[in-house]
């Protein structure tokens, strides 16, 4: 992963209710940011693309790895890249960043799967959406 490259990146801005009595940003509150990156993430790589819900796909699984303490003085970001795409599913990988020291806060490594929202069933995923994230990411999958 040292040399994956991260074409989209999205400030976060921290507020006061996200830190814990310890004073970092509590763990549970990274999966917000999470989602503030996929969202932009998808909202980019398909321009055209203005219901999320158009995206096709529901999270299955969701792992992190935190390696350093985010505090409020932070400055952070939330980068997001494609790793692969199946038949049915595709992984992101994602990562709080902080520009300013080149510190890796966390990495996230999150499966979606396609889905028809009508049948509530898998499906594969759309040649459309396979098309814009390669064309994104300057990768075929």
């Amino acid at each position: 992963m040292n040399n994956l490259k991260f074409k989209h990146s999205i400030p976060v801005q921290l507020r006061f209710n996200d830190a814990d009595s310890l004073g970092h940003i509590n763990n549970s509150v990274y999966f917000s940011f999470y989602d503030l990156g996929k969202s932009g993430y998808f909202k980019t790589v398909k321009e055209n693309n203005t219901e999320l819900k158009e995206a096709e796909v529901v999270i299955a699984h969701v792992e992190v790895d935190f390696f350093a303490s985010v505090f409020l003085s932070d400055e952070i970001e939330v980068q997001t890249a494609t790793l692969e795409i199946g038949n049915k599913s595709l992984t992101l990988i994602q990562r709080i960043f902080e520009p300013k020291t080149d510190a890796v806060k966390c990495i996230c490594k999150t499966v979606l799967v396609s889905v028809d929202f009508d049948t509530q069933k898998s499906v594969p995923i759309s040649d459309d959406w396979r098309k814009a994230i390669s064309e994104y990411e300057e990768k075929i999958f």
